[in-house]
């Protein structure tokens, strides 16, 4: 009967998750939809900036060449006429209004052209955010597709537990992979951007227009700049490098530098023990947790200084963070997390769970806060 029971609840789970995927997937063509619209109008708003700059520095020409002759016609009364003056005049005054329009027009377009820059932006992480969404319930539905005995079977061993576990989160890292993979591949139309704004830089140039050149490569290199910063931070939040070819104490080390710099918030790193490579996903798993600890801090503790401690012993690793923040009350925060809310904490939890280990929160108003995990080092996770 409880089998039964239990069947029908993830029976129903798994049609809900099915429908929410469905709904996700639209959404994220949508969102492509509306990125590729965004797109081909940023490549006719880049032609016609092109084309309004090419006529700019022509009218410009043409200005110079009406005042030049309207100067000639007003020294010399002997040689010119009345009519020939004020003809010289209209011309010079038509040369010069038409050129204030189309400057102005060209002052639109390019932040017309910066508008939707940023919306193909923001497109993207929607898209990014999406995705993402999307391969995680698929990793779910995976797990709750199975067959139910198997599953009741596996959660009742302790040893598959960690599997399972380890299974997630590295099925998680596979999908950051291939997301970072698509961030480098996807850089190719901001090249091309970078490429025909430099070609427009290069006419200015060519034309003898270098204010208008200097701003022009000054903006992009800001957004140069700008982009290439954002895809490291990115490409590392996904999946440090560091991780998989040094291990977990210099990707931690490299986190929490870049962590103290970008927050100004002081950090230390202490090490115990003896240092050793864990298996993979165990690495990931703590890489996580310190990164969302260390998250919890800036959001919420007001703290100036944070530490890691990490532990090494024979057969288990105890990492520790510790912050001179506010402090909270830890009893009020332990209902919160039943009850469902403050995910920073629960997600650290369940992960550490995921591995059979246990974590424990120390706080107390004004006091600071102290998180430490104990996570277990199985002998056949170290032999694999």
């Amino acid at each position: 009967m409880q089998v039964d029971a239990l069947d029908r609840v993830i029976k129903n789970a798994i049609d809900v998750m099915e429908s929410s995927k469905y709904q996700i997937f639209e959404i994220c063509e949508s969102v492509r939809s509306e990125r590729q619209a965004l797109n081909s109008e940023l490549q006719q708003v880049m032609e016609e900036t092109t084309n309004t700059i090419n006529k700019v520095d022509q009218f410009e020409m043409e200005y110079r060449r009406a005042r030049v002759r309207l100067t000639e016609v007003s020294r010399d009364f002997k040689r010119f006429k009345e009519d020939d003056i004020r003809a010289a005049y209209e011309l010079a005054t038509q040369m010069q209004t038409q050129l204030a329009m189309l400057r102005e027009k060209e002052l639109y377009l390019k932040a017309r052209r910066d508008d939707l820059q940023k919306r193909i932006k923001n497109a993207d992480k929607q898209l990014e955010r999406a995705e993402s969404v999307v391969s995680q319930v698929n990793v779910v539905l995976e797990y709750l597709d199975g067959d139910l005995d198997q599953v009741t079977r596996l959660l009742e061993s302790a040893k598959n537990r960690q599997l399972i576990g380890l299974k997630i989160i590295l099925a998680q890292e596979e999908e950051r992979k291939r997301i970072a993979r698509e961030i480098h591949d996807g850089l190719a139309q901001t090249l091309a951007n970078v490429v025909l704004r430099t070609e427009i830089a290069e006419r200015m140039l060519n034309r003898d227009t270098i204010s208008s050149a200097k701003e022009e490569l000054s903006d992009l290199k800001i957004q140069v700049r700008s982009g290439i910063e954002e895809v490291r931070k990115i490409i590392f939040n996904l999946r440090p490098m560091a991780l998989d070819d040094l291990g977990l104490v210099p990707a931690l080390r490299k986190f929490i530098q870049d962590y103290e710099e970008k927050t100004k918030i002081r950090t230390k790193i202490e090490l115990a023990g003896k240092e050793t490579r864990l298996p993979s996903g165990m690495e990931v798993a703590i890489f996580r947790v310190v990164q969302e600890a260390f998250s919890n801090v800036l959001k919420h503790s007001q703290a100036s200084h944070v530490t890691l401690e990490l532990t090494y012993q024979q057969q288990m690793v105890k990492v520790t963070v510790k912050d001179n923040g506010i402090g909270f009350m830890v009893e009020q925060v332990d209902k919160k997390i039943d009850k469902g809310s403050h995910y920073g904490l629960m997600g650290m939890r369940e992960r550490v769970e995921l591995l059979e280990g246990r974590m424990e929160v120390e706080s107390d108003i004004g006091a600071g806060a102290k998180v430490s995990m104990l996570i277990p080092i199985k002998l056949e996770s170290k032999e694999g």
